[in-house]
């Protein structure tokens, strides 16, 4: 039994390239969350203000969401695996200007605000096509589920680890060597690309009006009622939910009287959560499933959150954060998958820059009103309403979701996937009203 569920959860991994796509990002997401940690704790060192966390965070994330639509028509036009490798590159070249500025005692917050909106620019442009070469590192697209989970589960356990040694390393030698440590991951992750081998993918036909395939891209998306949905609950997750990440550091000061290591172990007990999460979902086969817990774990992550602003024991707040990271990571994962599974493949790209928009352009949106109602309402208050929101939305989408399983029915059928779409389907038409608990 035992080797069966584990063969289970890690099947994708039997394919060579996504086993060097999951190895090299896991590696190099360690130094991500690292420098995460460190440009967060330094910023709140340096201004001692939530509301500039809010707007460091602000402006280093909005890039997504205004060049969103232009790198979804790129992943959809040029290759995405030299996408990746151009922008992963430039990425660990931000890391090591960031981490000599800060190394050399030369770092200003204007330099930070800088550092942060190229690294907004460079994910804007890496996100879609990273999401959309997914698929490609597979050969079974059944098999896409379990591969998006795994994929989650590694930039779950780098938030586990990274948050932890950036604690420890931030107390003892400071925010620079985080920095330092991320710009060295990124060969990790370039070997790994580089390695990769796959063969030569069908461009979307080129639109000599760039605003035809945006065009194109959000009367498909928004067009079709299932894609539209989930869109729309990521970007309520993201703009109203998400944002309490920013607030960690304020939490761990001022709500519970602790410095570094106490925002280390807050930020690893979402990472453990979200690990659960996509083990969870990785032991999950077909993306029927993963759809019907898409409203579940939302709500959860609600309820987790309006309990998480409520506590004043650490111990306490790091046990709902476990609840948190797994309720928001399983929406999110499970959204991703279903849309991949989905979508047609000359518009994926562009499908999955509205994700990314949805999921990482709401998130700077939400940072900065974070950070405004903090200052007028105080960081619980801003918790509790922010859970509030999120769970009124995900109760609409579970009253939606029996006719939206019902719209995927023929892409399904087409796939191959009748008999789990028969279970699905029974399934989700008793679930016209949102669960007791």
């Amino acid at each position: 039994m035992d080797k069966t569920f584990h063969k289970n959860i890690f099947r994708a991994l039997e394919y060579r390239n996504f086993r060097l796509f999951f190895f090299g990002q896991g590696v190099s997401l360690i130094g991500t969350w690292m420098q995460h940690i460190a440009m967060s704790w330094l910023v709140y060192r340096m201004t001692g203000s939530a509301l500039m966390l809010g707007v460091v965070s602000f402006l280093s994330q909005i890039p997504a969401f205004i060049l969103g639509p232009f790198a979804g028509v790129l992943a959809d036009r040029r290759d995405r695996k030299k996408i990746i490798i151009i922008t992963q590159s430039l990425a660990m070249v931000q890391a090591f200007i960031l981490a000599y500025l800060t190394l050399s005692g030369r770092i200003e917050i204007s330099h930070i605000i800088l550092m942060g909106v190229l690294l907004g620019c460079i994910n804007a442009l890496d996100i879609p096509a990273r999401q959309s070469f997914l698929i490609e590192t597979i050969e079974k697209k059944e098999l896409l589920g379990n591969a998006i989970a795994l994929n989650s589960m590694a930039f779950n356990v780098a938030r586990l680890i990274g948050p932890s040694i950036a604690g420890v390393i931030i107390a003892g030698m400071g925010e620079g060597v985080c920095f330092l440590i991320n710009g060295v991951s990124f060969i990790a992750v370039l070997f790994c690309l580089l390695s990769i081998k796959t063969t030569a993918r069908k461009h979307a036909a080129k639109i000599k009006n760039i605003w035809g395939s945006i065009k194109e891209g959000i009367d498909y998306a928004f067009g079709f009622e299932p894609i539209k949905f989930i869109l729309i609950i990521i970007s309520v997750s993201s703009l109203m939910g998400a944002s309490y990440i920013v607030l960690m550091p304020v939490v761990a000061r001022e709500m519970l009287g602790g410095g570094p290591k106490t925002l280390g172990l807050l930020m690893a007990s979402i990472g453990v959560g979200a690990i659960v999460g996509t083990l969870y979902l990785a032991s999950k086969k077909g993306a029927l499933r993963l759809g019907r817990i898409i409203p579940i774990s939302s709500a959860l992550f609600s309820v987790g959150l309006i309990m998480f602003a409520l506590s004043r024991y650490l111990w306490i707040s790091a046990l709902l954060l476990v609840i948190i990271g797994f309720g928001f990571m399983a929406a999110m994962a499970s959204s991703n998958a279903v849309l991949q599974t989905i979508v047609e493949d000359d518009k994926r790209g562009r499908v999955m820059s509205f994700y990314s928009m949805a999921f990482m352009g709401m998130t700077p949106l939400g940072s900065l009103l974070a950070g405004v109602m903090a200052n007028k309402l105080g960081v619980r208050a801003t918790l509790i309403l922010s859970g509030l929101f999120c769970m009124s939305t995900s109760l609409i989408f579970l009253n939606k979701m029996p006719k939206l399983i019902k719209m995927i029915h023929p892409i399904y059928e087409k796939m191959g996937m009748t008999p789990e779409l028969a279970k699905g389907i029974s399934a989700a038409s008793q679930l016209t009203a949102a669960p007791e608990d």
